[in-house]
């Protein structure tokens, strides 16, 4: 097998002018954003018709004006050099709140202001307050709903997923897939627990984990991270590195998950054997690996598969799902990956797919990669899930060449 990273050089120098303009359109994002979450909820709810008494209008404003300048604040005392866990809970809840109150704002506050002069609401002020009493119910509903399922251990998601060249030794070879789990500022430590014991009731024969374990460093989030360890699988535990190490020095991260008994697959592959068949189980480093600065850090699929018999199956763990085009390209069988979280709150899915080529689930790539998008085990940022549960998968890989009974 060949690296595939220059493959199609006429696409890439075809996308690589829009690549370009995304790239500076992304740059005044952190600028633009917090304005947009802001300011719009703050004039859909108290602004347009409303005639508050002004105490109310006051208080209203006053309180978004602090959101505006509160939430950027946290987040760079939460989340850079100084890396404050308070201050980081702060801003990320204050993000998870504004993205919601923005998005219904908009979704619900305009159509139902236009259902409700068509129903015959002819005071403007009284369509105005039941737009914005509207809007502030579904949105605590949501927060409290999208808070609950971002806490709770992940519901497990079965399927069954069936690999033309898998022979039938390795028929319903059981893989189970964490990923995401992002131990961070709020302390996971029961639930990681929780978690692990889960796993362990899937009696796995291999146990993936595709990266972004945490954000921070090993050293500091390792009590959240050291149930891992406890992880039970009969043939193998194996880890790739996700583009959150790559934020809080990757080789620390890679070295615990060694000392906790997993197999980190940087850019290597380990055999899988049962009933005298072989599944290729590689793993690459994240695309951002080498853009790090990390000596030897990259995704690197050739080296990945260096040795391995080109006719065997291939399981290949890779954190992102955009790494597919360069598993297709290789004839990959079946791609696990993670780093999408479903969109997490709904509907930001729709800006992952300007990144990537999958959300969630089962998806076909070429002529015969298959690849599989988790929504992720834990959650980024804000502490909120909504309309995109979490999960831990269990995939049960079948063969097509079951021998027939007599």
């Amino acid at each position: 097998m060949t690296d595939t990273s220059n493959t199609r050089p006429a696409d890439s120098e075809a996308q690589a002018p829009r690549q370009s303009r995304l790239h500076r359109l992304m740059r005044y994002i952190p600028l633009i954003a917090p304005v947009l979450l802001w300011t719009v909820p703050c004039w859909v709810l108290l602004h347009t018709g409303q005639h508050w008494p002004m105490p109310v209008t006051l208080v209203g404003t006053a309180l978004f004006a602090l959101g505006l300048v509160g939430m950027p604040l946290a987040m760079v005392r939460g989340h850079g050099r100084r890396q404050q866990d308070r201050a980081a809970i702060v801003g990320d809840t204050l993000l998870g709140t504004s993205w919601v109150l923005f998005t219904w704002s908009i979704l619900l506050g305009v159509p139902l202001r236009l259902a409700l002069t068509v129903a015959g609401v002819d005071e403007s002020q009284d369509r105005a307050r039941i737009v914005t009493h509207a809007v502030l119910g579904i949105t605590a509903v949501l927060l409290a709903w999208g808070y609950a399922e971002a806490r709770r251990v992940p519901r497990v998601r079965r399927l069954d997923v069936q690999l033309p060249r898998l022979g039938a030794g390795l028929d319903g070879i059981r893989v189970v897939l964490i990923t995401d789990t992002h131990y961070g500022p709020l302390d996971r430590t029961r639930w990681s627990a929780r978690v692990c014991e889960t796993v362990n009731t899937l009696e796995a024969d291999l146990v993936c984990h595709t990266g972004d374990i945490a954000d921070g460093t090993a050293e500091r989030r390792r009590a959240q991270a050291v149930p891992l360890g406890t992880v039970r699988a009969t043939r193998a535990r194996v880890y790739v590195t996700g583009n959150h190490e790559y934020y809080s020095e990757a080789q620390g991260w890679v070295d615990l998950m060694g000392e906790l008994g997993w197999e980190p697959l940087r850019n290597r592959h380990l055999l899988l054997e049962r009933r005298g068949n072989t599944l290729v189980v590689a793993g690459v480093d994240d695309v951002t690996a080498e853009s790090s600065g990390l000596a030897g850090h990259r995704a690197h699929l050739a080296g990945a598969l260096d040795g391995a018999d080109p006719d065997l199956p291939v399981l290949l763990l890779a954190h992102q799902p955009k790494f597919v085009d360069r598993a297709a390209a290789d004839g990959i069988d079946l791609q696990l990956s993670g780093h999408t979280h479903g969109g997490q709150i709904w509907p930001f899915h729709h800006l992952v797919r300007i990144d990537q080529p999958a959300l969630a689930g089962l998806s076909h790539h070429g002529t015969r990669t298959l690849l599989y998008t988790s929504r992720g085990t834990g959650f980024w940022g804000p502490p909120f899930r909504v309309f995109a549960p979490s999960e831990i998968t269990l995939l049960v890989l079948r063969s097509p060449h079951l021998p027939t009974s007599p």
